[in-house]
């Protein structure tokens, strides 16, 4: 009887691992060769796990509409690490943002760099790249 309970506890383990390693997704999605720097306001500022995300509106050349970009950051943890405070990004603020975008070419991508309202600027985590 021991060795079916030891059995199902080790399968029990398999599947809950695979599932944890299933749940963080990979950053294949992101152009880390190329870099996009974008002016904006800033529409929205999630302060979430795993990933912080900021929401801004770039203008648009010759009167166009704002595009919407979304930033994904690395986890608040991650963030606070390199200086970040829930408080350091407001909407309605202006911000530049450097990224790498998405290889599809929607207007998305993963922070490298931010300056400030404030005109401080920081990275995606601890060091001076922001592990990018």
């Amino acid at each position: 009887m021991s060795r079916q309970v030891a059995l199902w506890a080790v399968i029990g383990t398999l599947v809950v691992g695979a599932v944890q390693l299933d749940a963080h997704h990979s950053f294949a999605m992101f152009d880390t060769q190329n870099r996009v720097t974008l002016t904006g306001t800033v529409s929205k500022f999630q302060w979430t796990n795993p990933h912080a995300y900021i929401e801004i509106d770039v203008p648009a050349e010759g009167g166009a509409p704002a595009k919407h970009w979304t930033v994904e950051l690395g986890s608040p943890s991650i963030l606070m690490q390199g200086g970040w405070k829930f408080s350091d990004v407001k909407p309605n603020q202006t911000i530049t943002v450097v990224l790498n975008p998405l290889r599809n070419g929607d207007p998305a991508g993963l922070l490298v760099r931010i300056t400030l309202a404030d005109g401080r600027v920081l990275t995606n985590g601890p060091g001076p790249t922001g592990g990018n």
